[in-house]
Parts: C-alpha cells; structure tokens; sequence
C-alpha cells in the first residue's frame, strides 16, 4: 500500500511540476531566439539601445518567478532585433551597401 501511495504522489508531483519544467524551456528558447536575432543586427551595425537591456531585465524577473512579464520583454527584445535588421535591409537598399 505504501509504495501505491508513493507512486501517486510521484506521479501527481511530476503533474504540478511539468508546466513549469515546459515554461522553463520555453523561456531558454526564446531568449536564445530574441539573442540571434539581435546578434543579427549587430552584425549589420544595426543593433537597438534598449535590446539587451530587455533581456537582462526579463532574466531578473525569471529569477523573481515573473514568468509573462520575462516572456514579454524577451518577445520585445526579439522584435527589436527582427526589426532592427529589416531596417539596416531597407537602409541598404535605398542608399547602397555601407
């Protein structure tokens, strides 16, 4: 009887714990992300004030367990590399290789 009882609770545990085991990963992943696509910009002397100042910000509340509000500043950061290469793109075309 014991050990059912333990693999229940074993079993329940791995339930509470799997989404933010998942977030966690989710999160890695997006920084990773949001990081190249900012590497990318800096790469064409493109890069954003403000890009990776969102990222150390968003790891700060990680570490505090403010998982949406990191997940929303890593997504900002991405966005800010994403369109800081589009910018230096357009600049390209319209005025020539730097």
């Amino acid at each position: 009887m014991k050990i059912k009882n333990l693999s229940i609770i074993s079993v329940l545990s791995a339930c509470l714990l799997a989404p933010v085991l998942a977030q966690a990963g989710t999160y890695e992943e997006a920084v990773k992300e949001a990081k190249l696509s900012i590497d990318n910009a800096k790469a064409l002397n493109y890069e954003w004030r403000d890009s990776r100042k969102f990222l150390k910000k968003a790891d700060k509340l990680y570490k505090e367990g403010k998982v949406d509000k990191a997940m929303k500043l890593v997504k900002q950061a991405k966005m800010q590399g994403d369109l800081a290469v589009t910018q230096a793109k357009l600049y390209s075309s319209v005025n020539g290789p730097q």
